[in-house]
């Protein structure tokens, strides 16, 4: 008798639990975990801003996207809803690196989209680093009513194995590979002719300063996969003295190929180097081209 009064409490328990508007959900590949209180959505995932994306490693610079199909729940005035949505980032410590109170403050009016799609974007950059372990949270909540819906996602983050570097005497942050026209970081080694592809180095030191300043050279060398030259440039920055801070921030050399009977993939080779001592970055990586 006690087994049988044991089974019918677990029954119960299963459905109030489906009554009071509960839910929790795991992504078993991504690790994206989900719990609704009084708010539904029929899919949560993680894409590129086109492409769903099922992996929880981003590279350095990369943007994601998180996104809530078909939420459900709201109390509704006029047929709008009113949405609020906290990003928060945390790091191994604990400490919050990133917060973001409400990504949909300016929605004063509310959103009268059926079915309604809810997004939350997240540029996997500074504060945030390479080889750094993160967890996004992400709470959705009823301006109107009581609902919520949270989301919770532990990442990392990777350098860039396709971009091979020989460093003598300078430091540097990050380097990454960034597509001006999909606004993102360029993911393997495929990219497109026409395409303004930045190679970005970011806290770049250890050049010797003069009066405040620093003169660096850059080079840019790209070839086809027959070694045929496409591009040569033998110093893009030229005579002109830098402040330490601008070079810091972001150094930026980017080309562009548009003769679409290249012979691919293409090498790409950058060197930077200081023009008042003996210390230089030598950056490759080979892009095939589509």
């Amino acid at each position: 008798m006690k087994i049988k009064l044991t089974l019918i409490a677990l029954v119960i328990l299963s459905l109030m639990s489906c009554d009071s508007g509960k839910s929790v959900s795991k992504d078993l590949v991504t690790g994206l975990t989900t719990r609704g209180d009084g708010l539904s959505c029929e899919d949560v995932y993680l894409s590129d801003g086109e492409q769903e994306i099922n992996r929880n490693t981003f590279t350095y610079g990369e943007i994601i996207y998180v996104n809530f199909e078909n939420i459900e729940g709201f109390k509704k005035k006029d047929e709008n809803a009113f949405p609020g949505m906290q990003l928060c980032v945390v790091n191994q410590s604990g400490d919050t690196v990133m917060h973001y109170p409400d990504l949909y403050a300016d929605y004063q009016e509310g959103i009268n989209i059926s079915p309604l799609l809810l997004q939350a974007n997240l540029t996997v950059a500074d504060p945030l680093h390479s080889d750094g372990e993160y967890t996004l949270y992400i709470n959705i909540w009823d301006k109107n009513g009581e609902g919520t819906f949270e989301a919770i996602l532990d990442f990392e983050v990777s350098q860039d194995e396709q971009i091979k570097i020989e460093n003598n005497k300078l430091s540097y942050n990050e380097a990454y590979l960034f597509s001006e026209e999909a606004n993102n970081v360029i993911i393997g080694n495929e990219a497109k002719f026409n395409e303004n592809i930045y190679l970005i180095f970011e806290g770049l030191e250890g050049f010797q300063e003069e009066d405040g300043e620093i003169f660096i050279g850059l080079s840019l060398k790209v070839m086809d996969s027959e070694g045929e030259i496409i591009i040569d440039e033998e110093d893009l920055i030229g005579d002109k003295g830098l402040r330490p801070s601008q070079i810091k921030e972001q150094l930026a050399p980017n080309f562009i190929i548009r003769n679409t009977s290249v012979s691919t993939p293409v090498s790409c080779e950058i060197l930077i180097w200081d023009k008042k001592g003996d210390s230089n970055i030598k950056a490759k990586v080979n892009l095939d081209l589509k």
